[in-house]
């Protein structure tokens, strides 16, 4: 049985712990996207240049939250990998 602290990511499909991925929310009823925090529909990413740059390229975010992800989200991931990778 799989334990429930293992998430799958939206760009590259590989199931990892939660705590090692992005967690990026749709709250609700406001519709407003987030990172980290917040209760409403959820998607997770690797922690990987690879998995961010697909998942922008062919919008995976906003097809798993349903709704638009600007490109602030994507550019703040990118700045966490930035400081995780120095």
């Amino acid at each position: 049985m799989a334990e429930k602290n293992y998430r799958l990511c939206i760009s590259c499909r590989k199931t990892a712990n939660r705590n090692q991925l992005w967690r990026v929310v749709r709250t609700f009823p406001h519709r407003q996207v987030q990172l980290d925090e917040g209760m409403g529909r959820s998607a997770y990413l690797c922690q990987t240049a690879e998995c961010l740059k697909m998942a922008q390229k062919k919008d995976r975010l906003s097809k798993a939250l349903r709704t638009r992800v600007s490109t602030d989200i994507y550019q703040t991931l990118a700045k966490r990998l930035e400081k995780n990778t120095s």
